[in-house]
C-alpha cells in the first residue's frame, strides 16, 4: 500500500500559527507531511534558510509524520522525486484562493498525478501572513501573537 505523503512547500518566512495550523489539521489526512522549503525569485527573505528550517524542526521534532526539507526547481518535480502524490496549500481567504488555484492548476498540467490539497485556515489565524510578521518584526513590533512559540528574532 502507498503511503500518502503530501508536499507542504513554501519559504515560510517566516512560519507562522497559520502554517501550523494546516499542518496539525492535515496530519490526520496523511501518513507523512514534508514541509518543503524551497526558494521563491520573487520573495525577499528576512530570515536566513538555516534559521526557518532550524525553527520547523524545533516546532515538529516530536511529531514523526512531519519532516522538513529544502528544495529547488519545480514543486511537482519535487513530489516526484520523493514520492508524494499531494500538495498541501493553505487558504486565508479568497484572494489566496484565485492564486492557489492558478499554481494548483498549472501544476496539474505538469503533473495530472499529483494533487492539490486545499485546507482552509481558522479565522483565528486568516489575517497573519508572513509578509505582515515580517514588516511587524522589521519595525521592533512583538511577533509573538503571530508566530509559534521557539520562533524569535
Amino acid at each position: 500500500m502507498n503511503d500518502k505523503i503530501a508536499v507542504f512547500p513554501g519559504s515560510f518566512s517566516p512560519f507562522t500559527l497559520g502554517h501550523q495550523y494546516v499542518i496539525n489539521r492535515a496530519m490526520a489526512l496523511f501518513d507523512k507531511i514534508i514541509i518543503a522549503v524551497g526558494s521563491n525569485s520573487s520573495k525577499e527573505y528576512y530570515f536566513t534558510e538555516e534559521q526557518r528550517i532550524q525553527w520547523m524542526e524545533d516546532i515538529f521534532k516530536d511529531e514523526p509524520k512531519v519532516e522538513i526539507r529544502k528544495y529547488d526547481g519545480l514543486t511537482v518535480d519535487f513530489c516526484k522525486n520523493i514520492g508524494a502524490n499531494f500538495i498541501l496549500r493553505g487558504l486565508r481567504n479568497s484572494k489566496d484562493f484565485n492564486y492557489e488555484k492558478e499554481i494548483a492548476q498549472v501544476n496539474q498540467t505538469l503533473n495530472e498525478e499529483i494533487e492539490t490539497i486545499f485546507i482552509i485556515t481558522s479565522s483565528e489565524y486568516s489575517h497573519i501572513s508572513s509578509t505582515l510578521v515580517r514588516e511587524v518584526a522589521r519595525n521592533g513590533g512583538d511577533i509573538s501573537k503571530f508566530v509559534p512559540k521557539g520562533v524569535k528574532i
